[in-house]
């Protein structure tokens, strides 16, 4: 606990210290909607995606360097993570699906999860360059920026799901049983009865096409409206120390709010996977499973 609490004391002031070394005591910035390109095809937000790749891919190789029947250390820490995951999607999912889409669902918590909390680091947003454009206008690029934070990431992992959704949906049901999932009529009816409901179903199966249609765009949204919030709720907590008192007390205000970040950082890591198990499974499920 008190390890935490240095930790989390010594980002804040080092978020400060950055603050006031890139801007010149001019106090805090806000952080833009969009992501600030560092050269023409590289942007800051893309930097910290790249760090978290590495940091994922060290700690990969660290937890399967020397791999042993009894695991232990970093191996232990992994296939805990691993399993406790697999076996929470195969609960709802089934085993069957969960082998197959395993490999996505979980690169995708961990790498969301990951960046979510690289955005916590000290300096992420803090540390950059004042800018004057023709009109005189100061502006400030940081260096880095939390990947979750920009759309384009966000839309990025919500499009890329879409179209796997769209061929694991295909592969499991076939052309016709996909059809059918979205337009023919759930349950028995009579004749005359069935002639009456396939019109309301035709136009409830039109209804779930819009709504799949929409699905990404709101993942997209959900993702990014929370970790950037949250990094701008920050920013704007930190601005609420008087100038002359921000290199010192700047962190004050948002310290006790940084540790709801940490749990909104892994809360919305397993909603992002959580909903995207829901959806697949919602197409792929015939009714007929033992595990149901």
């Amino acid at each position: 606990m008190f390890r935490r609490k240095l930790i989390v004391s010594l980002a804040a002031w080092l978020s400060c210290f950055g603050t006031v070394w890139a801007g010149g005591g001019e106090g805090h910035h806000a952080l833009p909607l969009y992501a600030p390109q560092l050269s023409d095809f590289v942007t800051n937000s893309m930097v910290m995606v790249w760090i978290a790749v590495g940091l994922i891919v060290l700690f990969c190789r660290a937890a399967t360097r020397k791999m042993s029947l009894i695991p232990a250390g970093v191996q232990n820490l992994a296939e805990w993570a691993v399993e406790t995951l697999y076996d929470f999607l195969a609960g709802l999912m089934g085993d069957h699906l969960t082998k197959r889409v395993f490999w996505f669902f979980g690169t995708i918590f961990f790498f969301i999860l990951v960046n979510n909390y690289m955005g916590l680091v000290p300096g992420v947003g803090t540390v950059g360059w004042n800018t004057v454009d023709a009109n005189g206008q100061r502006g400030f690029i940081p260096f880095m920026r939390g990947g979750n934070a920009d759309i384009n990431m966000t839309a990025a992992m919500a499009f890329t799901f879409a179209l796997l959704w769209f061929y694991w949906a295909l592969t499991e049901n076939g052309l016709k049983g996909f059809l059918s999932h979205i337009f023919a009529p759930k349950g028995n009816f009579g004749a005359l009865m069935m002639v009456m409901m396939v019109p309301i179903f035709l136009f409830v199966g039109v209804l779930e096409i819009i709504s799949i249609a929409i699905r990404p765009v709101a993942l997209s949204f959900r993702l990014f409206g929370n970790i950037y919030g949250g990094e701008q709720t920050l920013e704007s907590l930190m601005a609420l120390i008087p100038k002359a008192l921000q290199p010192f007390l700047s962190w004050l205000p948002a310290f006790p709010f940084y540790f709801v970040e940490l749990l909104v950082g892994f809360v919305q890591a397993l909603v992002f996977t959580l909903l995207c198990a829901i959806f697949l499974k919602l197409i792929c499920d015939h009714g007929d499973e033992a595990h149901h």
